[in-house]
């Protein structure tokens, strides 16, 4: 396997009790060693952008890594980004004298940016804040993690890629399946790639429908939050705790069900395991090529996508994916990799057969590869693929036609309408730099 085309698995969170790391407070990896013990000098430095619960619990994972330091954290809302950094401040104390602080607090990323001392970022904002802090990350030299889904549009998606091959930065998109629960995912792919079903003819992938417009009502604004820069590049719209709840929040809030900032749980899970059905397919690097809404104008499940090889990927059923061969199936999810006949699943791999890469998990993954310069297992790309599928999908579910795609120009054949729905228009004066 080359190192350009290295596919690994993706992340979870790192437990909070994982030990965290006892270091100086200063530091860039400017010359990165493997040493388990990693002297100040030697470690990545970390800054994270957007402090929902999802980048707590990549905070957490990180401060456990002992060849990682965190310098800085950004949020929006003030609540959220002092809590962030006493996570950090208290976690290094711990086991020095006098209770050491010193973790840098923003409202703007652009300050992280702007360090020089900071060798990596890790964005996870709400997915219309994903790809202006991307390109300006890549941009200033630092290696990103990002969550997914990667992009609130297509263009988004490809202008991602562009922008991290320019820069030749290390990118690993959160999608933690293919690094995590057990292995399940992984072995799911090496089955089916290796043959195990026969001839694949049909992927169900089961997740929720699209997003819709946002309808929300006022409500009197939280205190200490930046509405104006929570928003951004979206359309301008009276507060309301469902985006962006009030305090420090346990869930994961429902910006998601909405179009200015999210395409639902067509994007949210579908990023999830449309990937699994592209890395199943040998897909990375591609994607369908027709796209079919349901007959039933109404229905929000049931989008047919064609890929070149005549493998049909609908969006439906089960939750997690389900994969139908001449010889069988296997249906794979968090909780389960169960298959028909049993025996496709019991029976162990052999040499001959594929084996995917191993990961060591999805941060651990990405540290690896921020030293060696390898792609990680789930590199940029990967991410943009797997979400545009996700994209083509809404997009013939809002316009109800079938569509033609050619997923090695990233553009719709001979259909000029649908070529104007790559990308949405942004609110002045948050729109994309230019790559």
């Amino acid at each position: 396997m080359t190192t350009k085309h290295l596919r690994l698995t993706r992340r979870q969170f790192v437990r909070t009790s994982a030990a965290a790391a006892s270091a100086p407070w200063i530091v860039s990896a400017a010359a990165l060693g493997q040493d388990k013990k990693s002297p100040a000098s030697e470690r990545i430095t970390l800054g994270f952008i957007g402090m929902g619960i999802m980048n707590r619990g990549h905070l957490a994972g990180f401060l456990g890594q002992k060849d990682v330091q965190v310098l800085a954290v950004c949020d929006v809302d003030t609540t959220r980004r002092e809590h962030a950094k006493k996570m950090v401040d208290d976690r290094y104390a711990k086991g020095r004298k006098g209770g050491a602080t010193g973790c840098a607090a923003y409202n703007d990323y652009r300050d992280i940016l702007k360090r020089n001392d900071i060798d990596a970022v890790v964005i996870s904002t709400p997915d219309h804040w994903h790809a202006i802090p991307v390109i300006e990350a890549a941009q200033a030299k630092k290696d990103i993690y990002c969550e997914k889904p990667l992009s609130l549009t297509i263009h988004e998606a490809k202008l991602m890629i562009d922008v991290v091959r320019k820069h030749e930065r290390v990118f690993q998109t959160g999608s933690q399946q293919r690094s995590e629960f057990g292995g399940k995912f992984r072995l799911a792919c090496e089955l089916v790639r290796s043959g195990r079903l026969g001839k694949l003819k049909q992927v169900t992938v089961g997740v929720g429908g699209p997003s819709k417009p946002c309808d929300l009502p006022e409500e009197k604004l939280e205190p200490g939050l930046d509405w104006d820069r929570w928003l951004g590049p979206a359309p301008k719209r009276p507060y309301h705790s469902v985006l962006s709840p009030r305090g420090i929040h346990n869930h994961f809030p429902a910006w998601r069900a909405y179009r200015e900032y999210s395409g639902g749980q067509m994007t949210d899970m579908g990023a999830h395991h449309f990937d699994i059905a592209q890395w199943a397919l040998d897909m990375d690097e591609s994607g369908p090529v027709e796209i079919i809404p349901p007959e039933n104008p109404r229905a929000e499940s049931g989008v047919k996508f064609i890929y070149a090889n005549g493998v049909e990927v609908i969006h439906g059923g089960p939750s997690g994916c389900v994969f139908i061969g001449s010889e069988g199936e296997i249906h794979v999810d968090r909780d389960r990799l169960v298959s028909k006949p049993e025996s496709i699943v019991k029976e162990p791999l052999g040499d001959r057969d594929v084996h995917l890469f191993k990961s060591p998990g999805h941060h651990r993954n990405w540290l690896d590869c921020i030293r060696s310069r390898k792609r990680p297992i789930c590199d940029v790309e990967i991410g943009a693929r797997s979400v545009t599928v996700c994209h083509l999908g809404n997009l013939a579910y809002w316009h109800r036609r079938k569509l033609r795609w050619d997923p090695g120009k990233w553009q719709f054949v001979d259909d000029r309408a649908a070529n104007t729905w790559l990308d949405v228009a942004r609110r002045k004066p948050f729109e994309l730099p230019k790559v």
